[in-house]
């Protein structure tokens, strides 16, 4: 991919600019090709370096470099902002050429995460089962149970949904707000989820809890998926759910780190696949009673950046 057809000054993109610059078929596509390099050793990717601000605060700087791009994705974690009106977690991912190190653009860092980690579970879904889901329980109302209904409906033409919240009043109000022609969405409190779940193809939890909050006792063919919880003290997938399942992660270094679930359940880290040697035909393909654990990858926002970069030179080629 030609990258310098960008020009300068580098291009700045707000929230909505960048979501737009990130459709979920091309951004699939790109993880596959990123997640193809990365466990072929073709891209420069350091462990993140964690800053304390102070006893609230935290910043994260997760640099990522390809043949092509290079990208560095700043994020601010300040628990005590809602006494400024700001939001909790803010950043940008800057895009640089990789040959010249021209920056490029500066992309809104949230929605990079969002729309990639989204995309991630897409990717794992395509990989993991033999037949598109047509129902999915969400269990989680916040940024990634939002981004995740509009990369199911997008990608997937999902249109039977649960979203489980904390209440049911929770529930339902974040499921008011999802309100779409074609779609149902019914809501339901997280006590409430029998232990068996609700029969959907997916069970997909976006949460920070520190127990677990999917089922135990899920049919085989159901999926479990676990994207919320992105600390050892944190926990999504029930131990006796993972002893049962095939373990797949969507970055093994990573998951050893900061996987909770699995930490917490004290896997056999042999017997945990990764899901980048699965699509390169490292690990069996062979479809089992499988969970998934997402944890975030600074390959991933490159990734991003690439199909930012590509819808940018495309809208220029376009206004000429």
């Amino acid at each position: 991919m030609e990258s310098r057809k960008v020009k300068q000054p580098m291009e700045i993109l707000d929230a909505g600019r960048t979501a737009a610059a990130l459709p979920y078929t091309a951004l699939v596509a790109a993880l596959a090709r990123v997640a193809h390099e990365l466990n072929n050793g073709l891209l420069c990717v350091p462990e993140r370096q964690v800053v304390e601000v102070d006893a609230t605060s935290t910043l994260l700087c997760m640099p990522a470099i390809g043949h092509d791009l290079g990208i560095t994705k700043i994020v601010t974690v300040h628990r005590g902002n809602d006494a400024y009106a700001l939001p909790t977690i803010q950043g940008e991912v800057i895009v640089f050429d990789a040959k010249s190190g021209q920056r490029l653009v500066l992309l809104d860092g949230p929605t990079v995460t969002a729309r990639r980690t989204a995309a991630i579970t897409l990717l794992a879904i395509d990989t993991l089962v033999p037949n598109r889901p047509r129902s999915a329980l969400l269990i989680g109302t916040g940024v990634q149970a939002r981004e995740h209904v509009q990369a199911l409906l997008e990608y997937m033409d999902i249109r039977l949904f649960w979203i489980a919240g904390r209440t049911y009043r929770r529930a339902a109000e974040f499921a008011q707000t999802l309100s779409t022609t074609g779609s149902s969405f019914t809501p339901i409190a997280i006590a409430d989820i029998p232990p068996e779940g609700l029969g959907s193809d997916v069970v997909i939890a976006l949460t920070t809890a520190q127990w677990p909050v999917i089922p135990v006792k899920l049919a085989p063919e159901t999926l479990a998926i676990g994207v919320g919880a992105f600390r050892p003290d944190m926990a999504e997938l029930p131990p006796d759910l993972l002893r049962l399942r095939r373990v797949v992660v969507d970055n093994l270094q990573g998951a050893k780190r900061e996987a909770g679930d699995l930490i917490q359940a004290a896997l056999d880290w042999s017997q945990v696949s990764d899901l980048a040697q699965m699509l390169d035909g490292a690990c069996s393909r062979e479809h089992l009673p499988t969970a998934f654990k997402s944890v975030g990858h600074a390959s991933w926002d490159l990734a991003a950046a690439r199909v930012a970069v590509r819808h940018l030179e495309e809208s220029h080629e376009n206004t000429r």
